[in-house]
């Protein structure tokens, strides 16, 4: 895993200027916070649970996601750097505290990324939140319904598989949606202490017979920015594998802006790499940087 890591490193694509400037990421989640390693580059922050004005994140989880996205690593002096760090972020509040959501609020907060996708340029939606397997099968329609219509309105949509794996069929909505760009963890294996069971990625396919995830991303013990004090912590999951995709996705849009939410999947497709370490997962592989871009 060690391997993916190093490869996956921005390092080669900030030296020859992809850091994904220009490129806007919507971000769903619990919320984010003035951390130094965003700058000045949240564009738009809106709470969908309390309809408070000023940013703040009261469970952390994602100000963690939109670090591995767009953390500048001022902080650490470039030791923990996002993938794409001088992105913009446009992001909604759709979780609470407890990092637990309303499905109607989750719509509005995608149908205000769709409405304000010109204006911000938006080009890539982060979903690293998932339904539980017992909700309402209506609200899982409507979720996968928003997602579609997120995609076909020219926003790359990027969603965690979850962490429901080992199991076949274990992917949660919206990363069963078939269009969407779905992302497990390459490294759910490793046993760190993470409170999370061995195998703990979401595995396909879905019910329709769809390859899911089809991308895979490191996930386990993930360093990124805290919603506390200008620091950093330690969190592990799905959650965290998905925006190491959007990130990547926001330097490949930087170098080919004219790029179709389908052409990104078929570039992710055809540049994808196969690893030995998980020969009986069915999915298209891990991203390499270089090859991507």
């Amino acid at each position: 895993m060690d391997q993916v890591r190093r490869k996956l490193k921005a390092d080669y694509a900030h030296r020859n200027g992809w850091t994904g400037r220009g490129v806007t990421v919507a971000i769903m989640d619990t919320g984010i916070v003035t951390h130094m390693d965003f700058d000045s580059r949240i564009l738009k922050f809106s709470d969908f649970t309390q309809g408070r004005t000023r940013v703040y994140d009261d469970n952390g989880h994602g100000c963690h996601v939109a670090g591995i996205i767009a953390g500048s690593g001022r902080m650490s002096r470039g030791l923990y750097q996002g993938v794409a760090p001088e992105c913009g972020l446009f992001v909604t509040k759709v979780l609470d505290r407890k990092g637990n959501g309303n499905t109607a609020q989750v719509l509005k907060a995608i149908d205000y990324v769709i409405e304000n996708r010109k204006e911000y340029n938006i080009r890539i939606l982060n979903i690293s939140v998932g339904m539980l397997p017992t909700a309402d099968e209506a609200e899982k329609a409507n979720l996968m319904l928003a997602v579609e219509k997120a995609w076909n309105s020219g926003i790359v949509v990027v969603a965690a598989a979850g962490n429901n794996g080992p199991k076949k069929n274990s992917v949660t909505v919206p990363g069963q949606c078939r269009s969407i760009i779905t992302v497990g963890s390459i490294d759910d294996f490793v046993k760190r202490g993470i409170g999370l069971k061995n195998g703990y990625s979401g595995r396909g396919p879905t019910e329709c017979c769809v390859v899911k995830p089809e991308i895979l991303a490191p996930g386990t013990a993930i360093r990124s920015c805290s919603s506390r004090g200008n620091g950093y912590e330690v969190k592990s999951g799905t959650s965290m594998s998905a925006p190491i995709i959007s990130g990547s996705i926001a330097l490949l849009l930087q170098k080919y802006p004219g790029l179709t939410p389908a052409q990104v999947k078929l570039r992710l497709y055809e540049r994808a790499v196969r690893l030995k370490e998980a020969r009986d997962r069915e999915y298209w592989g891990v991203v390499y940087l270089n090859r991507l871009l």
